[in-house]
């Protein structure tokens, strides 16, 4: 018999206690079913898990997994899914992915300690979701090409390639006066409309995907019933701006405000 511990997914409010039938046959990690733990049956704040195989979340087994592309990407589609699941209903506090736990009895305990805190948070993230806004620069990886032969014949190879590059340094700097205005539009309805934002590390390399040069990665948190209008705006921000692409996502569950290290578990759920 395969040993298991316990995944947590995320902190959600239960209010109408309709939570454990929206989860009734949604897969989790490892296509387990996913179910609601809570400190007493008539409390509403409670923590979706389900278990896992205990072999592959102890510390040195889940490191290597961490470097397995199919097995990351598996986990992080049924952790997103069971996420996006709870909040299509309710208030929800993301956990970070592998989250873990040596069985639900430690969950309702950490919940008991921290229950204030996580009702606080959960009342102050009710009705509100999440925008990812990226601005690429769209010049950039052109600029970064090799020369090509000169243009103008009458020109010799050596001045003609010092036109080029000028050309190009020119081109260039234009592209990032562009993502700069864009980025001015983008906080302009920010202000309009967030009520917050976190500034993210730029994309790079595997991550930074499509082409450009990923210079804002910004999330902001948006009242609901604003949603579709910041969104509209930000899509636009890049009009008229040929060295600028924006890239809007969403909506998400408050993954980048949940803040919640303080539902970590203690001590990694090692046997």
């Amino acid at each position: 018999m395969t040993a298991t511990i316990s995944y947590a997914y995320a902190i959600a409010r239960d209010s109408d206690g309709s939570l454990e039938k929206a989860l009734s046959g949604l897969p989790g990690v490892a296509e387990a079913p996913v179910h609601l733990v809570r400190v007493e049956h008539s409390d509403d704040v409670v923590v979706a898990v389900s278990p896992v195989p205990e072999r592959d979340f102890q510390e040195a087994a889940l490191r290597a997994h961490l470097e397995d592309l199919d097995w990351l990407e598996s986990v992080a589609r049924a952790h997103h899914r069971v996420i996006e699941a709870l909040a299509a209903r309710t208030a929800v506090l993301p956990l970070r992915l592998a989250t873990v736990y040596l069985d639900d009895e430690r969950v309702r305990l950490m919940l008991r300690a921290r229950h204030g805190t996580f009702a606080g948070r959960l009342s102050d993230l009710a009705a509100q979701v999440e925008w990812g806004v990226k601005i690429y620069v769209e010049a950039a990886a052109e600029t970064e090409r090799p020369a090509g032969p000169p243009a103008d014949a009458g020109l010799s190879p050596g001045r003609a390639y010092l036109r080029q590059r000028r050309a190009q340094r020119h081109a260039r700097e234009d592209a990032y006066r562009d993502a700069e205005q864009a980025a001015e539009r983008v906080e302009a309805a920010a202000r309009a409309y967030a009520v917050d934002r976190v500034q993210h590390r730029p994309q790079q390399g595997e991550l930074a995907r499509g082409p450009g040069e990923n210079v804002i990665n910004d999330a902001y948190l948006v009242p609901l019933q604003h949603a579709e209008d910041f969104r509209a705006d930000a899509m636009q921000a890049a009009e008229g701006l040929p060295g600028a692409r924006v890239e809007v996502t969403g909506p998400w569950a408050p993954y980048s405000f949940a803040t919640l290290a303080e539902a970590e578990p203690l001590k990694r759920a090692t046997p």
